[in-house]
């Protein structure tokens, strides 16, 4: 609809009912999920039988259950390497694509895309499947045990970085593109290296791109599900704990988790569109 351009009465409210149901349809179970957390009751479900904190600080509460908070624990720590690789590489990415032409940069871009549009169980099974045929292979030629090739958090780590880095790239890459060159000749005119012009010219102002890719990095490693459920051992990140706990039969307690996780989603979220927003 062009604001420009006089619509019919009929039209408008028809649009505005559209929209106004559309966005009620994407929070209404967010909104469910965050009620049922303080609901006094073993099921997260009607009735209502009263006000608690229960889930959140109680016997029964997240905050006493100590499986869980590993498991939170396990998912910060792959989460912050993951978003700590996937800065590192994709700020690689970011300058070879934009800055430097060499033979088959088109295939190769396409080919770094080329995760975006792989299921995530897709991904998580190859990785799986070439991992295990090279540990398999290491051992019978060489006698050599490599439990990094495993299922773990190793694998866990490089099966969301393989994915995550190109959505870093992308944002990013975005970012340099806007950048002028001529301020990295200045600095190097002045006397700088090359890599000191970069490093106090091009990545100050690539600031807002980098922390904005870090945290969406973070966010998306932190609740990834499809791929680790994949690549996961022994120890289960947060996203698989509440998936085990779902088929064992729902608690509140995983409902306060969904809302914490809603708050720390979106505050991380806010902060990345202000700071950008911003610059």
């Amino acid at each position: 609809m062009i604001p420009s351009i006089p619509q019919p009465r009929l039209f408008t409210w028809v649009y505005f009912v559209y929209v106004l149901l559309f966005f009620v349809y994407l929070a209404a179970p967010l909104v469910v999920v965050g009620v049922f957390a303080f609901n006094d009751s073993m099921f997260p479900s009607l009735p209502w039988n009263g006000f608690t904190l229960d889930w959140f600080t109680g016997k029964r509460g997240i905050f006493n259950d100590s499986a869980l908070l590993e498991s939170i624990g396990i998912s910060l720590l792959v989460a912050l390497w993951v978003t700590l690789l996937s800065l590192l590489v994709a700020t690689s990415n970011a300058f070879l694509f934009e800055r430097e032409q060499f033979p088959l940069k088109n295939f190769l871009y396409l080919l770094m895309l080329t995760p975006l549009v792989i299921p995530g169980v897709i991904l998580g099974i190859s990785i799986l499947v070439f991992s295990n045929t090279l540990a398999n292979g290491m051992e019978e030629l060489f006698n050599l045990e490599v439990e990094t090739l495993r299922p773990g958090l190793v694998l866990v780590v490089l099966g969301q970085f393989a994915f995550i880095t190109t959505i870093a790239t992308l944002i990013i890459s975005a970012r340099l593109r806007k950048f002028d060159r001529s301020l990295e000749d200045a600095a190097r005119n002045l006397g700088a290296t090359r890599f000191t012009a970069i490093r106090t010219v091009t990545l100050p102002y690539l600031r807002p791109a980098l922390l904005g890719a870090g945290i969406v990095s973070f966010l998306m490693s932190f609740e990834n599900f499809n791929t680790t459920l994949m690549l996961v051992g022994s120890d289960s990140p947060l996203t698989i704990t509440m998936f085990n706990r779902l088929r064992e039969g729902s608690t509140p307690a995983l409902n306060a988790v969904s809302l914490l996780l809603m708050l720390v989603s979106g505050a991380l979220a806010l902060i990345s569109v202000f700071v950008q927003r911003g610059k």
